[in-house]
């Protein structure tokens, strides 16, 4: 049979259970000499009246977001618009994955070593640690999304 006594005992070891399990996944302080960690990116919407345009060598770019989310160590998103002629940067390689959505304009993306001529529309995956950048082969201004995360 249970008794008063047992149940007092239950609620007690229950309540103290919880409250280490609490604090266990509270946020904790960071170490000394380490930046707070970022906040997670929540579900959001950008509008892209609302995000700032910077002016550049090469044209403008506008930086959306730069932050972990449930699943990603980092989300970054930024838009890059070059100028007729620019290169948006050296060819590089880097460990995140990145994908590139072209608005408008014409571009030439290096992708595994060859030269691929794109338009508005299109979209270019670029893959871990390969050689990789776009120029403006138009006439006019290309504008162009990109998204680039990093696995936790």
């Amino acid at each position: 049979m249970i008794t008063a006594r047992d149940v007092v005992v239950a609620l007690l070891a229950s309540g103290a259970t919880l409250a280490l399990v609490a604090q266990s996944q509270a946020p904790q302080p960071p170490a000394p000499g380490q930046a707070p960690a970022a906040a997670i990116l929540n579900s959001t919407a950008f509008d892209w009246n609302a995000i700032p345009s910077n002016k550049t060598e090469i044209g403008f770019t506008r930086p959306v977001v730069r932050a972990p989310t449930a699943t990603l160590a980092e989300l970054e998103m930024h838009i890059t618009t070059l100028n007729p002629g620019q290169t948006s940067h050296a060819p590089h390689q880097h460990p995140n994955e990145e994908l590139i959505i072209i608005r408008e304009g014409t571009v030439e993306a290096l992708v595994l070593g060859d030269w691929k001529r794109l338009g508005p529309g299109s979209i270019i995956f670029q893959a871990t640690n390969q050689l990789h950048t776009l120029r403006n082969v138009g006439t006019g201004p290309t504008t162009y999304h990109v998204v680039n995360w990093k696995s936790k």
